[in-house]
């Protein structure tokens, strides 16, 4: 049977807000939208707003049991922040990481997220639930400096590829310190092959410029204490060689960009049709107190979304949270900040046709918010500090409350 929800406003994100709308649900997805009178039984949810679920591009769920965010230890920065961030999850079990996993989807759900890009390091197709949690879309993890540590990530690459339908999979290279040349090429090239998008950590630190232009650096000094920096050095790409090559596959999103150099800014602006870049604003100024040129990038139509990166680096998996860390900045709207957390972080992450915005024929994927106040801008009530989620969807049904 059809049911018919009715709020204050709709935000279908592809128009502007119906106010008095109500959007129309039946086999799991979206059939009407529309506003005033609706034919029908009618389910009237009060004075609150409905929007598509959230999305959060980017996630690492594995961090999820950590009870707050890991500051850098010296020498500060991300190459002081990473072996604090692995210490703190080191002793987890397989069992331990699933239980992070659930975690992480409920509180992901318990903010309105219907839909993740999570960054998995192991099998995804041992941890990750499929029924009663957000959608994820899995971008399987590869590193690797030397050939032995390549051959090996690449099996277990190829092998989680083969467990995971291509409708919800990914590549992640991790990032330019830790991608050898080669191995990058051929991670892109297999994304390529198969019609799946990529997610690279890009630009993070200036100490990942050092490493890539002069050897050198405290990520030398990292990667060499832990045996991980081979001899002879590898070849490493510039964070602008890396735009052009992720971009060979179908979608290619960008993680934290903070310190973007004009080569690699105007690679991005080359290749925007198919280039995204997610920003993940706490957990940037947390590592280097620096968050991308959000307002550069949207000027110059490159796609911006909103993560939350994971616990390690975050205080919780809030999107709104995130949005609010712009907004207070002055580097978003909140009309703009909601779409970096619906339309354009579905389409970073390649599920544009799915998630994003409330259309007929989608999943009926949406969230429910109560602002405290109302004001003459319905986005800005959105993500008032004050506002509180009251209901999750997943094609129709709630995951929040469970």
């Amino acid at each position: 049977m059809a049911v018919t929800l009715r709020a204050r406003a709709v935000l279908p994100m592809h128009g502007p807000p119906l106010d008095g709308g109500w959007v129309r649900i039946k086999g799991g997805r979206v059939v009407a939208v529309g506003r005033r009178r609706a034919a029908g039984p009618t389910i009237d949810l009060g004075d609150v707003l409905l929007l598509p679920g959230l999305v959060n591009p980017h996630t690492h769920l594995e961090f999820s049991k950590i009870p707050k965010p890991v500051p850098p230890q010296p020498p500060g920065g991300l190459a002081g922040w990473i072996p604090a961030a692995v210490a703190a999850r080191r002793h987890a079990a397989r069992d331990e990481t699933a239980q992070a996993i659930l975690s992480g989807l409920q509180e992901s759900a318990a903010a309105g997220v219907t839909l993740l890009g999570e960054i998995a390091t192991a099998d995804p197709a041992l941890s990750y639930p499929t029924h009663g949690v957000p959608r994820l879309r899995v971008f399987r993890e590869c590193l690797g400096l030397g050939e032995r540590r390549i051959e090996q990530s690449l099996a277990s690459l190829r092998r989680s590829l083969d467990r995971l339908p291509a409708s919800s999979a990914g590549i992640s290279p991790h990032a330019p310190y830790s991608v050898k040349a080669s191995l990058a090429a051929t991670l892109v090239k297999l994304a390529a092959k198969q019609g799946l998008p990529v997610v690279v950590h890009l630009a993070e630190s200036r100490e990942e410029q050092d490493l890539i232009e002069q050897g050198t650096g405290a990520f030398r000094d990292l990667l060499e204490s832990i045996g991980a920096w081979p001899s002879p050095p590898p070849q490493l790409l510039s964070a602008a060689d890396w735009v052009s090559l992720a971009c060979r596959a179908p979608r290619a999103a960008f993680v934290h960009a903070s310190f973007l150099d004009r080569p690699t800014f105007d690679r991005l602006v080359r290749h925007r049709d198919r280039a995204a870049v997610i920003v993940c604003p706490r957990t940037a100024l947390l590592i280097s107190g620096r968050i991308a040129p959000v307002r550069e990038l949207l000027a110059a139509g490159i796609h911006v979304a909103l993560g939350t990166d994971g616990r390690g680096s975050a205080p919780d998996l809030s999107p709104l949270r995130e949005a609010q860390a712009l907004i207070d900045r002055g580097l978003a709207s909140p009309q703009e900040a909601l779409k970096m957390m619906t339309t354009s972080a579905a389409w970073a992450i390649g599920c544009e046709r799915i998630a994003g915005r409330i259309a007929c024929g989608r999943p009926a994927d949406l969230v429910v918010l109560r602002p405290a106040e109302h004001s003459t801008d319905t986005y800005a009530d959105a993500l008032a500090p004050s506002t509180q989620v009251v209901m999750t969807l997943r094609s129709g049904r709630p995951i929040h409350p469970a």
